[in-house]
């Protein structure tokens, strides 16, 4: 039964759980299933998978900050016979279930990005809209902060991080900027660093689109968080894991995450990779996943007016077919 305090609670302090109608019914829920959420966040799409798989369903949960895991423990403690919670990176999800002896499971989530409680916390760095230490690591223990990445990269190297990750127009004169700031002085904030990219911006550019630090903040902590290295790699072990007929289900929040998505579904999902012009098949591979629907299943207008933190929201499901 839903315990309405919790439910406000994790509303407050989480983004409400994107697309969580369109997740569970991609899902195949089943009583007594096996899942696994690889990024439980505030644990609100995990609740609901324990409550429709009740009454002996389990569900394993990852994620690599902290915070996110402690606060979904005491979110989900009703469910915690049915539940494991572990601190782990979801690249690691094949020696996270070897470890525990799950050798299948029936449905699997990725929920990438960002969370609110770690964007609504300015001593997490992650936010251009509030001033904070310039730190940006979902997981504090990991060496690597942005505010390393923003005082030791070279000119180059920022410029090369920017433009690839926050695909900014503006890389090179950002980084330019940057790099003339920390002659000065070391650059440790977030609101200093908005500071300096407002000057590098021109004023008509910044008069347009989203705010003008969105995509260098995008790629600081794309890069900090190393979101993007082994996200197709992380998919292709844990289709695996999957039963037959069980889905994986991935929700992105930016076209880099959408496109790796997409073309590591399409890579699973094909038969023979030999070169065209070959007269017959000489490399043996059999397709492992069936892709539901070719395009991503959106946010509904309704959940844009709740929610409009889902507007670049995009859910990619697949099937099992071994």
């Amino acid at each position: 039964m839903n315990n309405p305090d919790k439910e406000g609670d994790q509303k407050k302090i989480f983004h409400p759980p994107v697309m969580m109608e369109e997740v569970l019914s991609s899902l195949k829920l089943k009583p007594g299933g096996s899942y696994v959420d690889c990024t439980i966040g505030g644990g609100g799409h995990s609740r609901k998978i324990l409550e429709l798989t009740s009454p002996n369903g389990r569900l394993t949960g990852l994620d690599r900050d902290p915070i996110a895991l402690d606060y979904a423990r005491q979110y989900l403690e009703e469910y915690q016979s049915r539940i494991i919670l572990i601190k782990s990176n979801f690249v690691f999800l094949p020696q996270v279930l070897k470890q525990l002896g799950i050798t299948s499971v029936d449905g699997i989530l990725y929920d990438l990005g960002v969370s609110l409680a770690q964007l609504d916390h300015p001593e997490r760095g992650f936010s251009y809209q509030f001033d904070g230490p310039l730190d940006m690591r979902m997981d504090p223990e990991e060496p690597v902060s942005a505010k390393d990445l923003v005082n030791e990269l070279s000119e180059t190297e920022l410029a090369e991080l920017i433009r690839r990750y926050g695909e900014e127009f503006w890389a090179k004169r950002i980084a330019a900027f940057i790099v003339q700031e920390r002659k000065r002085r070391t650059i440790q904030t977030t609101g200093e660093l908005v500071n300096i990219i407002k000057k590098a911006i021109p004023a008509r550019s910044r008069r347009r689109g989203p705010h003008p630090a969105k995509r260098t903040f995008q790629a600081l902590r794309i890069a900090v968080n190393q979101e993007l290295d082994k996200l197709g790699k992380s998919l292709r072990e844990a289709v695996p894991f999957l039963k037959a007929g069980g889905r994986i289900c991935v929700i992105s929040f930016h076209s880099l995450e959408d496109r790796i998505v997409k073309e590591t579904f399409k890579e699973i999902s094909s038969a023979c990779a030999c070169p065209p012009d070959f007269p017959c098949c000489v490399c043996g591979k059999k397709a492992c996943l069936r892709i539901i629907r070719p395009s991503p299943i959106l946010p509904t207008n309704i959940e844009l007016e709740r929610n409009p933190r889902s507007r670049s929201a995009k859910l990619r499901v697949a099937e099992k077919v071994e």
